[in-house]
């Protein structure tokens, strides 16, 4: 029987209609069809023509509900005077009432209840005029509208929650495209920092190392050891990185670059002849694991930036430690133009920002006062542990 509503439902309204109308036709038939009494008329077509009348009218009940009860009760009342077979229910009525109530306007469902119960009342006096008839045709009338209003109610719940749920995908599917498009950028700042600072430093070696080739046999073979050394950095960090993409954040177990890489990070940097410094000052603190490799990559970035664009002789690294906040400063000597103004992208100087602002610092890149070297500087807050455990 389940199956069997939700096909009629899949059809659609207009096939529901038509099957409560067969319905209702079968049941009024049921009294033109067995045997009647020899005392009373006999069933002609005339009167199952009337009875038929009252019927037809559900095939609109689903479009014009109120319209359709105000046919049926005219049918009904043509129909009372009339000597023809009684029904042992009022199918048609029941199911128009039920209709209004489920599905009419407010003031439609007001004039049902309002002209409803009088006529409900000259009907009874009309044929039975008992207090039994009165009490049966009542309560039949207020339960079936109780019924349509209902099943009224429970179809705009199902609504609510149907367009909650759709609502809530959107959302979920918004989110997701979010979560995505966070991704890719962070990926693209890794892959970014990975292959322009490997690349840059292979460029540099490799254009040194032919000019020495005769002249400095030695500094030639250390130019391409240092080659050889960051492809192969290179590699190892886009394997990770590839690792992420196919296995997901436990795809891979490889480390993340921290503070204490700087050191090696600077001793590559060096062997592009850049003279790079690299001093601490304060009390090292507590620092996440991902805020130091923000840090790395931040401080990488920069270099790379010196070592393709500012024709630097030398690069000083400096991390300040202070009470609740680290600043990470990467300055130059060389001609402090913005690598934004047409001698880069820009798009290195944009992740440095995008970096700092996921762990609630900040950044700032410019050249120094005289147009004479360049500075990138990052802060980032410091979480200190206590008993309390709140910021200071």
């Amino acid at each position: 029987m389940t199956a069997l509503l939700r096909r009629l439902r899949a059809a659609g309204p207009w096939t529901v209609d038509v099957v409560v109308t067969a319905v209702v036709q079968a049941a009024v038939t049921i009294p033109f069809v067995v045997p009647r009494a020899p005392d009373v008329p006999p069933a002609t077509w005339f009167f199952y023509g009337m009875t038929t009348l009252s019927v037809l009218p559900l095939l609109w009940r689903g479009r014009a509900p109120f319209a359709v009860l105000c046919a049926i009760t005219v049918a009904g009342l043509a129909y009372l005077p009339m000597d023809g077979p009684g029904q042992p229910m009022p199918y048609s009525p029941m199911v128009a009432i039920f209709s209004v109530a489920y599905g009419a306007g407010r003031w439609q469902r007001r004039v049902t209840i309002g002209a409803g119960l009088p006529l409900i009342a000259v009907s009874v006096a009309l044929r039975t005029n008992t207090a039994r008839e009165y009490l049966f045709a009542f309560f039949l009338f207020t339960m079936v509208y109780v019924l349509g209003v209902l099943a009224r109610t429970r179809q705009a719940y199902t609504e609510a929650v149907e367009a909650r749920a759709a609502e809530l995908e959107r959302a979920r599917l918004v989110e997701a495209e979010r979560a995505a498009e966070r991704e890719r950028a962070r990926i693209a700042r890794e892959m970014h920092d990975i292959l322009s600072h490997a690349v840059s430093l292979m460029i540099v070696q490799a254009e040194a190392g032919p000019l020495v080739v005769r002249s400095d046999p030695d500094r030639a073979e250390a130019a391409f050891d240092a080659i050889a050394g960051a492809g192969r950095d290179a590699m190892v960090q886009l394997r990770r990185m590839l690792g992420v993409l196919k296995d997901g954040p436990e795809g891979t177990r490889d480390p993340q670059p921290t503070l204490a890489g700087l050191d090696g990070l600077v001793g590559e940097v060096r062997r592009t002849g850049l003279e790079v410094d690299l001093s601490t000052e304060g009390e090292a603190r507590t620092l996440a694991a991902d805020a130091q490799v923000t840090v790395y990559r931040v401080v990488q970035e920069a270099l790379t930036n010196v070592i393709k664009h500012a024709a630097a002789q030398s690069v000083s690294v400096r991390l300040v430690w202070e009470p609740d906040r680290l600043t990470a400063t990467v300055t130059d000597d060389g001609t402090g133009v913005p690598r934004a103004s047409g001698r880069g992208s820009g798009k290195g100087l944009i992740g440095i920002r995008e970096r700092a602002a996921a762990h609630g610092g900040s950044a700032s890149c410019g050249p120094l006062p005289g147009s004479q070297g360049y500075r990138v500087a990052l802060v980032l807050p410091v979480v200190v542990p206590s008993s309390s455990g709140v910021r200071s």
